[in-house]
Order: structure tokens, then sequence, then C-alpha cells
């Protein structure tokens, strides 16, 4: 199987191409762009076709990175991924981010339990612990420093992404997280029965209606 991941979730701006048969990433793209996913994500899905030698028509199943992460991108992905799917024919899939985040880490410490954790700023830390066969053994949540570091201690869980530094007591990291899309591809071609993906979002948007601006409708 042919598999299309899409990040846009956070900073970066990825996509790549995964041959599930061959268990092998065929062309992958991520680039720290901030801002801007939108116009760049499917220059970004072009090059790894040509990369790979394939037309967009061998892609059989789409992956998108679904959140926590940023509201904007979070959209944009979702979106792009949904309408690939639409286009193809093909089933549609999301994985998280904390997923992959545990994933990732998972190879360096076989065994033992993991805590994914993103600095979400603003006193708050998005988190999940996941089993040593990488089954979530806690909900994804919205939580603060104390109730991380309670968490961490409970599972006796290793620590991975960007808010590690904080639960472990040293100065906050100021690199974002990472998500790479070739990982993404790979846990998405595992999913049995993928279901249509839909945002993950742990807290509401920092942009709200000014109500007293609002127009009545008739």
């Amino acid at each position: 199987m042919i598999v299309l991941a899409l990040d846009t979730a956070g900073v970066w701006c990825s996509a790549a191409l995964y041959d599930g048969a061959r268990d092998l990433v065929l062309a992958e793209r991520s680039e720290e762009i901030g801002k801007g996913h939108a116009e760049r994500l499917m220059g970004m899905v072009d090059a790894v076709l040509d990369e790979a030698g394939l037309p967009l028509q061998s892609v059989e199943r789409i992956g998108v990175t679904i959140g926590p992460g940023s509201f904007t991108g979070i959209r944009t992905g979702v979106a792009a991924a949904r309408g690939l799917g639409l286009a193809l024919g093909v089933p549609t899939a999301g994985v998280t981010t904390l997923q992959i985040l545990a994933a990732a880490a998972a190879t360096d410490h076989p065994g033992k339990a993991i805590l994914a954790a993103i600095d979400a700023k603003r006193g708050e830390i998005y988190a999940q612990v996941f089993g040593p066969d990488m089954e979530p053994v806690s909900d994804a949540m919205a939580i603060d420093l104390e109730a991380a570091r309670a968490l961490a201690a409970e599972h006796q869980a290793h620590v991975t992404g960007s808010a590690k530094a904080l639960i472990e007591g040293l100065e906050a990291s100021a690199a974002p997280d990472h998500f790479p899309a070739g990982l993404a591809a790979r846990l998405v071609h595992g999913l049995n029965n993928p279901e249509k993906p839909k945002p993950l979002y742990l807290r509401a948007p920092d942009a709200k209606p000014q109500a007293g601006f609002a127009i009545s409708r008739i």
C-alpha cells in the first residue's frame, strides 16, 4: 500500500510517500516555515511524487496529523487530506502529534512507557501516556506542569517532546516539536479501520469573535 502523509500541525510543513509492502519511505520533504502551510503543502506533495516517480493516482491511503498543535495548521492539513482522499476515492486517516512523538521515542526506549509532552505555552502542556506496546494508557489532555510531572512519575515514563525540559526541571526548550511525515505514514499504514480525520483541539482557539460587534441576522 502506498500512503501519502501530510503534516501542518506545527511550524513545520511536511509530506511523505511510504510503501507499506517494503516498509520504506520513498520520498519526504519537510521545511520549518512557521506560517503559510496552505501555500506550500501541495508543492511538497508534487515534490515527493516526482522524487518517487509515482503518479498521484498510485496513492492508496492519505494520512494527516490532526493535532494537538496549531489551529490554523491543523485545519489546513485535515482539509487537504480530505480533499485528496475524496478526489482519489481512497481512505483518509489521522494520527495525533502525540502518537508520533511517542513512536519516535519508543525506538530508543523499548519496554518503557512514554509520556509525549508538547509545550503549549500559557502554562499548559499537551500530554498523553503510551504503554510499552504504544497503546494509549491516558487520554490526550491539556494540563499544567505539576500534573504532567505527576503523570510521568505515576507511569515511570520516559518523557519526550518540547515540554521534556520543563517537566524535568530544566530551562524550557526553544526547539519546536517536529512530527516526521514519514513516521506518520507508517502509523497510518498500520491502522486496520481508518476513520476520516478530525482535528484534535485540546483548548479553545486564541482568536475569538467580538460579540459586541456582531451583526444581528433577520
